[in-house]
């Protein structure tokens, strides 16, 4: 067994000027530089990095989940925003959750085959390639790193073998086909050489095929046969009428960038809730970041009251646009945040923050690309709570996500489960921009940080370390995090990332191994209820990439910079 994790990464940000991956995992971030050497842009490079990631580390992401991504295009500098989330299946009414199938009670069990949405990341990769891709190099070439690493094998990395382990009894009770993720029903262990043969034939299907080879044919009717084992109603039906959808990003103005996310069903939009909170604040005088020491108790208390305030109006509005209407542009109005402003207390937290109504007013893998072209690709990819199900579809290598674990069954919530509709997506890609002296966008930064609802926090928490604290994109994943939470009674004790987040007012505030105990101590006189966490504990605080761009001022040459957090096993390489 490995000694736990010391809290420090020894790690220096990465440079280059050509094109730089970052990700989770050095093999897949080998498998991103492999495709950018062959002709492929960022785009191309992505998909190269999400199936190795799949294969490399399937206790966050597979083909099984779900996928969004935001790209900056060079040519044109614009942000093109991608949703890869699949829809619940349609006979998945409410009144069927409840009256046939006895849910409850907020949500659908963790572990249910109901749980399943359409996995949309198939989809995701192909249109990627096909619609943002260079034309360069083949959905085969951009596979074949992965394919290579299923079928011979890879050393199985440290902190990818300890969620492996903590998922093994998940995948034993799941379904029959565990062994095809497992090593004579155990997980394999750190640099254990592990190969997954069956994952390899999904993604030569996928790549000879394309998006049909996986939503019609074998792998559709063994995901369908696995499900209804299980008393699920999907069909291949609602598999075959699955498609991507290509949408415009939104975003806030903050300080003198931009930053953009993607719109619900996505959360990004609570990051830009809690910027905009935190914008207003400073308008006001009531905040100064310039006075503010980084993670002191009174800069922690402001981001942890203006994160309250975001998942408040979060939490209830965002939900599948194609279904019930969802006020994106009304959460992000000036004189709306304005308003939700006004909730901050300096000296203590406010017990009183519920959601606003903002119609009545004028949280996984998580990489980044930047290629030698200079467009850049933000990319996450997901199963959603470590394997998702960890139900595998015999001979396919991969387990089934359990998104629609995201809908309520609270009855008439925009967010209510209904028939072919997304749930509330946790996974979220970020990019930052700046308006050059045309007024076009350059791009600053392709980053993210994964981990359930702890995302639009990671992405608040980054965002200030760049703009406010000019740390550079290692040190800004390096340094200590919190992370707002229910309480201990409303998760499922085993699987902590099991929870609905429903009441901000009864949030605990998690605080990392590093921030100082006086700090803890003062935040806890201002009224919050804070648990430390430490060693593998610490993977709450989720795990983020960063690649940034500025041009050399005595050169006037790009120059890249890249970080790689320290809570997972990943690299940041570049050329």
């Amino acid at each position: 067994m490995s000694k736990e994790l010391p809290f420090i990464s020894r790690r220096s940000a990465v440079y280059g000027t050509h094109a730089i991956v970052s990700s989770s995992q050095p093999l897949a971030t080998q498998a991103g530089l492999e495709i950018l050497k062959r002709g492929g842009n960022a785009a191309d490079a992505a998909v190269a990095v999400a199936a190795a990631l799949n294969v490399t580390e399937p206790s966050s992401t597979g083909i099984g989940g779900d996928a969004f991504c935001l790209f900056y295009d060079a040519k044109s500098k614009e942000v093109k925003a991608m949703n890869g989330s699949g829809r619940s299946p349609a006979a998945l009414t409410l009144k069927y959750a409840k009256e046939t199938l006895g849910f409850s009670g907020k949500e659908i069990p963790a572990k249910n085959l109901n749980s399943v949405t359409v996995p949309g990341a198939a989809a995701a990769w192909v249109d990627t390639v096909e619609k943002l891709g260079s034309g360069k190099v083949t959905m085969e070439e951009v596979l074949s790193p992965a394919i290579d690493l299923a079928e011979n094998g890879f050393p199985v990395s440290h902190i990818s073998a300890n969620a492996w382990k903590g998922g093994e009894q998940s995948i034993l009770k799941a379904s029959p086909n565990f062994n095809e993720m497992l090593i004579d029903g155990r997980a394999p262990r750190e640099g254990e050489i592990m190969t997954n043969p069956n994952l390899a034939k999904t993604f030569r299907t996928l790549a000879k095929e394309g998006k049909k080879g996986f939503y019609t044919g074998r792998i559709a009717q063994e995901i369908v046969d696995l499900i209804q084992s299980g008393r699920g109603v999907m069909t291949l039906e609602d598999l075959a009428a699955h498609d991507t959808q290509f949408v415009e990003p939104i975003s806030i103005d903050y300080e003198d960038i931009t930053v953009w996310e993607c719109p619900p069903n996505g959360q990004g939009i609570a990051a830009l809730i809690a910027l905009g909170v935190l914008k207003e604040l400073q308008k006001q005088n009531i905040v100064d970041f310039s006075k503010l020491e980084h993670n002191s108790a009174e800069y922690l208390h402001t981001i942890i009251e203006a994160l309250r305030i975001a998942f408040a109006d979060a939490r209830y509005y965002v939900a599948d646009p194609d279904c019930v209407p969802v006020p994106s542009k009304e959460l992000l109005d000036e004189e709306y945040l304005r308003e939700r402003a006004k909730l901050f207390i300096p000296s203590k937290t406010n017990p009183e923050i519920k959601k606003g109504y903002p119609t009545h007013n004028s949280g996984t893998v998580y990489f980044s690309v930047v290629d030698d072209y200079g467009n850049a690709c933000s990319f996450i990819n997901s199963n959603y709570m470590g394997f998702g199900t960890a139900a595998i579809p015999k001979g396919c290598g991969f387990t089934l996500q359990n998104r629609g674990c995201n809908f309520t069954l609270t009855e008439g919530a925009p967010n209510c489960l209904g028939p072919n509709k997304r749930p509330y997506h946790t996974i979220i890609p970020s990019m930052i921009t700046r308006k050059g002296s045309d007024g076009a966008h350059q791009l600053v930064a392709s980053f993210g940080v994964m981990g359930g609802f702890m995302q639009p926090q990671g992405h608040l928490q980054v965002v200030l370390n760049l703009i406010h604290y000019l740390f550079n994109p290692q040190h800004a994943l390096d340094v200590p995090r919190i992370c707002i939470s229910p309480p201990d009674d409303e998760k499922d004790s085993s699987d902590p990332l099991a929870y609905s987040f429903t009441d901000v007012s009864k949030a605990i505030v998690y605080v990392e191994d590093g921030i100082a105990d006086e700090e803890i101590e003062k935040l806890r006189k201002m009224g919050h209820t804070c648990k430390k966490l430490e060693h593998y504990a610490r993977g709450m605080f989720g795990r983020g990439q960063i690649i940034q761009v500025h041009n050399d001022e005595r050169t006037g040459k790009r120059v890249l910079s890249a970080g790689s957090d320290p809570r997972a096993d990943g690299q940041a390489c570049g050329w």
